[in-house]
């Protein structure tokens, strides 16, 4: 109410009046300044401005609110990624000690399977040595019996030549004792 009437009384001065204004309702300046007099005094007797700053104030609690909450959300945030960060780190890590756990096993694995590979290879060479030395005393053999043979053969051409059957006998008889003697 103070300021309705510190404006009448502004409108009432001499220097206001002055100004070749009138205070009459013919004048439409005079009505509008009335008429927006009237309706911020209705305005303010309504209380409409504290209603106004208690909702800008609600809203500004509101936004405070929501600033609060996101930022408490980027914390969170931050502190999973970086938790997956740490988790990531780790599996990497982990990644890497297996890999280089397989490469060392495949290292191991190539040597053994070297190291095998060479006693085969050892062993099959012994069996084929084996088998050279087998047939080697099987053809020395086989040449001995063919040799024998034809050593009997020919002795018995030259004996069947050079003898008689009266020694033939003799010979027969001796043969017959000599086992008699040596079964017995």
């Amino acid at each position: 109410m103070k300021k309705i009437l510190a404006l009448t009384t502004l409108a009432a001065s001499p220097a206001y009046a002055s100004s070749g204004l009138e205070f009459s309702m013919n004048n439409t300046n005079f009505v509008v300044l009335c008429a927006f007099i009237l309706f911020v005094g209705v305005l303010i007797y309504l209380k409409v401005p504290g209603l106004l700053t208690s909702q800008l104030d609600k809203r500004a609690d509101g936004i405070r609110d929501e600033l609060n909450e996101a930022r408490t959300l980027r914390e969170e945030a931050q502190t999973i990624l970086a938790t997956y960060e740490r988790k990531q780190k780790e599996v990497r890590e982990q990644a890497d000690r297996i890999v280089t756990q397989a490469k060392e096993e495949a290292s191991i694995a190539a040597e053994q399977a070297k190291e095998d590979l060479k006693t085969s290879i050892a062993r099959r060479l012994a069996a084929a040595e084996d088998q050279i030395g087998s047939a080697q005393a099987a053809a020395i053999k086989e040449v001995r019996d063919t040799a024998i043979q034809v050593a009997i053969g020919a002795a018995s051409d030259v004996i069947a030549k050079g003898m008689t059957a009266a020694e033939g006998n003799k010979l027969i008889d001796a043969a017959i004792k000599e086992a008699e003697a040596k079964l017995h």
